[in-house]
């Protein structure tokens, strides 16, 4: 076996996570566990509803509106790209924490599906008092691991649940600042 692929974990027929890497990282969170990163994005509208997100030194990440919502069609809408957040999010916890188990994972699929009133239509339309945002989120996992009972899936998936950073973005107030 080649340094390389000691140093690998496979994980069925998902590309392998470089397990050194990843107890690496979980000793370094122990070891200062109050460190906080700060993430940043620059948003720059492109003509109607569609906008470039730059991140890092990415190719900009698009978000655009369905043309029931006057968008091109070009890419998600927000809310949508929210729903792609919170899925991969769980799955990369998920991919991390049975890799550090030791399993094998052969199969790793969320499907995400999202309940919201548009009707204020961003607040120009009906501003009646109403819920704004998914009012309900409800997310299904479907992963297979070699030799691993669906009783351990199924404790897995809430305790990744519980230590997801844009799952409790869903679901804990969080601070927010929007200025001119």
């Amino acid at each position: 076996m080649t340094a390389v692929a000691q140093k690998t974990a496979l994980t069925g027929c998902l590309a392998p996570i470089d397990r050194g890497g990843l107890e690496q990282l979980i000793a370094n969170g122990k070891a200062n566990p109050k460190v906080i990163k700060t993430l940043k994005c620059k948003t720059v509208a492109e003509g109607k509803f569609r906008h470039a997100n730059y991140i890092r030194n990415l190719a900009p990440y698009i978000v655009d509106e369905p043309p029931g919502l006057l968008g091109d069609d070009t890419a998600p809408n927000p809310s949508e790209a929210s729903l792609a957040a919170l899925g991969s999010c769980l799955a990369v916890g998920l991919h991390a924490n049975a890799v550090h188990r030791g399993w094998t994972v052969n199969k790793l699929e969320l499907e995400l599906e999202g309940d919201l009133n548009i009707t204020a239509v961003w607040g120009t339309g009906d501003v009646s008092e109403k819920p704004v945002g998914f009012t309900d989120v409800r997310v299904k996992v479907d992963m297979e691991c070699e030799g691993v009972p669906q009783a351990e899936i199924d404790a897995l998936v809430t305790h990744v649940k519980k230590w997801s950073p844009v799952a409790n973005t869903f679901t804990r107030p969080v601070n927010l600042e929007v200025s001119a």
